[in-house]
């Protein structure tokens, strides 16, 4: 079309408010951008002055999807501050409830907000009545993940066993062998799932960007590691402003970074970019089921590397079920905190992409405190695909261009009110 005009205000099926903003005239683009118009995020400020045992408690209602994420990144950092060291059970108990919420928030995105573009309906309500057999699956999954993550965590969302040094609540072995058979259980749906998703037609683009992911080299990295990038970088956790470089922008309550080149992307599809080696071997048979090897320059294969995700993180929760029942779980008090001054900074790489908490720790007491999300690292990134996609779709029906752009958006999996953590004040 030689004339394009798009306001869409705002995109649906995603967390939070941000509007496509789109002006071809004469086939010459005027303007092609993603706004986020969310109202800031004031958390940085809540937890100063509050004591180094609530921060993970308030940090983690930044999110209602990526409460585990937020709580462990807190902890990681606030451990770090005070040179706390967790138990080996402790860990695993991690590990474990952090599969939870990574299969949980998988099946959120894949199934009710990317699968309805796909199966031609504006939400999952309608799938009920076309495609009863896909929302029954997807509810299954749901009510099994949310379990796991009640078990460890002590309740769905915004978990309350977590604490500094490890957990106030163990579950008990009997709890962990009904969980894993259930899990055990599950992996038809897991195995359906994939299927599916081989059915999708991926709309075709490619956009090679940099990947930026946490990485481990003896496991698929989730919790703390290296910062890594596809462009040959590496920084310990501690020198993450290396690669945030965070700046604003006059049409986002949220900031941009970049690292290497004008954007990156975190996500699923960056920790299957960097870390392909360490998968399950089932991921990687379910990865290549998908045609899906790295490097994937897709990103609306972003989703599908979700999925491939699910099948290593049901896996794995096995996996550690299985050796915290060979090892005998027991009740442990957490580690002991003797210091309650000093500076840290932890990350996990959360549903979203890679998390960064950082405070600083004075006689118990929060004195500063900087969190970056990871939907506001992908900004640029989704900005700089909008920019490039649009010239090859412009030969499309004007509300087809508008739904290919919405589902460029979505395949990100955005936290758009987590992200926003910019306010511009005007003095008169």
């Amino acid at each position: 079309m030689s004339n394009v005009k798009i306001d869409v205000h705002h995109v649906t099926r995603v967390e939070g408010h941000g509007d496509i903003v789109v002006d071809v005239k004469n086939g010459e683009i005027k303007e092609c951008r993603f706004d986020v118009v969310e109202a800031p995020r004031f958390f940085e400020a809540f937890v100063r002055g509050r004591s180094y045992e609530e921060l993970s408690h308030i940090t983690s209602r930044i999110c209602g999807i990526c409460s585990v994420g937020h709580s462990t990144a807190s902890l990681e950092a606030t451990e770090a501050a005070l040179g706390v060291e967790l138990s080996e059970q402790a860990i695993l108990l991690r590990k474990l409830l952090f599969h939870g919420e990574i299969l949980d928030s998988h099946v959120l995105h894949t199934y009710y907000l990317i699968a309805p573009d796909f199966l031609g309906v504006p939400s999952v309500i309608p799938l009920v009545a076309t495609h009863r057999p896909v929302v029954e699956r997807a509810l299954r999954m749901k009510k099994l993940y949310g379990d796991l993550c009640a078990l460890v965590g002590g309740r769905h969302t915004h978990p309350i066993a977590l604490t500094v040094g490890g957990f106030t609540h163990t579950p008990a072995e009997r709890d962990l062998r009904e969980m894993r058979q259930r899990l055990i259980e599950g992996r038809g749906d897991v195995d359906e799932s994939i299927a599916l998703f081989g059915t999708l037609p991926w709309p075709q683009f490619e956009r090679p960007t940099e990947y930026v992911s946490l990485h481990k080299d003896d496991e698929y990295a989730f919790i703390g590691g290296v910062v890594v990038t596809t462009d040959g970088f590496a920084y310990p956790i501690a020198d993450y402003k290396k690669v945030t470089n965070e700046w604003c922008v006059p049409f986002s309550t949220a900031k941009w970074t970049k690292h290497n080149r004008d954007s990156y992307m975190v996500g699923a599809l960056a920790r299957f970019n960097n870390n392909y080696a360490q998968l399950h071997p089932k991921a990687k048979e379910a990865a290549a089921r998908l045609g899906m090897k790295p490097i994937v320059t897709n990103p609306f294969l972003n989703t599908a590397a979700q999925a491939v995700e699910m099948v290593h993180c049901l896996e794995d929760a096995i996996r550690i079920i299985d050796e915290l029942l060979t090892r005998g779980v027991r009740p442990e008090a957490p580690a002991a905190v003797t210091t309650k001054t000093g500076e840290g900074a932890g990350s996990c790489d959360v549903p979203r992409g890679t998390l960064f908490h950082h405070y600083v720790i004075e006689d118990g007491l929060c004195t500063s405190a900087n969190c970056i999300i990871p939907t506001n690292q992908n900004w640029a990134n989704v900005n700089a695909d909008m920019k490039a996609f649009l010239p090859t779709i412009l030969d499309k029906p004007q509300d087809e261009i508008r739904l290919l752009l919405e589902m460029l958006v979505r395949a990100y999996d955005p936290c758009i009110s987590c992200s926003t953590h910019f306010l511009r004040v005007k003095f008169e």
